[in-house]
């Protein structure tokens, strides 16, 4: 393999193969629609062939697309099995109980696979998981409750405490039904979205954060809910009621009652959200520990 094509990169084109469209591999990945149409880019700049067929409502493989498709997902597949090798486990022999608190978001929308993969990989660790607030998470490392925590890292308050490692990178958009007015814009500002009913989640300090970026932007959200349901938003948004911002990472384009929701960019002042693993630092970790963290910081998406 060259050294400049990585497996992040096939893991992008093999995702956009499979569903045929870029924004819809974004979602899949917890990325960017860019971070899918760089990789691609990248991939057909290095080989010298283009591996896609641009069509107006999607994308679909070319045959030099197609061939190295079938050595693409043979790739991935093939390390894949490679983190689970038995010969693996004898060599490190890692056990023990690792005790990890994770926010909402985290949990419902991030790890379930992860920790699939690696208590499959580690079948004599243990993780015990605990559904934490970020503030909880902080005095729960202090504490000796947990051994690390998953959650915001941007949001930490005294971050200078921690070890931190990013684990996913997710834009936040403006969610908003399919017949709102601000759906005709390819983009829009705060001060487009000011003047509309917002919805609010409340849950991993996001009514902390929402309020700190308005503010900066000298402007406030006219707020008609406050809530801690996911299910919640979307079946408000999708009906019309009101529009939010939230990231790609929990974002579906149906809402329960089948509803159409729509993301749209917003031109300035969201940061995107960042996700991650963080542990108190100068504190040594359980190998345990130290084997989940690592898994992590190769298994997730950056």
């Amino acid at each position: 393999m060259s050294k400049n094509v990585t497996l992040k990169q096939m893991r992008y084109f093999v995702s956009a193969a499979r569903v045929g469209r870029f924004s819809i591999a974004a979602l899949h990945e917890h990325v960017s629609q860019s971070a899918i149409t760089s990789a691609v880019l990248s991939l057909e700049e290095e080989l010298g062939v283009l591996l896609f067929d641009r069509l107006q409502h999607g994308v679909s493989l070319t045959e030099a697309g197609q061939a190295f498709y079938r050595h693409a997902v043979f790739i991935l597949d093939s390390v894949k099995e490679a983190m689970t090798l038995p010969e693996l486990k004898t060599i490190h022999g890692v056990s023990g109980c690792i005790k990890v608190g994770a926010s909402y978001t985290m949990l419902g929308y991030f790890l379930p696979e992860l920790i699939a993969r690696f208590k499959k990989a580690n079948p004599l660790v243990t993780i015990d998981l605990y559904d934490m607030t970020l503030d909880e998470m902080e005095r729960g490392l202090r504490s000796g409750e947990i051994e690390i925590a998953i959650g915001s890292i941007s949001n930490i308050q005294e971050r200078h405490h921690y070890e931190t490692e990013l684990l996913i990178r997710s834009t936040r958009r403006l969610w908003l039904s399919a017949t709102h007015p601000l759906g005709e814009k390819e983009q829009v500002t705060l001060e487009d979205i000011a003047p509309y009913p917002y919805i609010m989640i409340t849950v991993d300090n996001a009514l902390e954060f929402t309020e700190k970026f308005w503010k900066e932007a000298n402007l406030t959200p006219n707020y008609v809910l406050k809530t801690s349901s996911l299910e919640s938003v979307r079946g408000f948004v999708g009906q019309g009621l009101g529009v939010t911002i939230l990231s790609d990472m929990v974002y579906r384009s149906w809402s329960l009652d089948g509803k159409k929701i729509n993301a749209i960019k917003i031109a300035n002042g969201v940061p995107d959200l960042e996700g991650g693993v963080f542990w108190l630092k100068n504190k040594k970790l359980s190998k345990a520990s130290e084997a989940f963290n690592q898994f992590l910081a190769y298994a997730s998406v950056k």
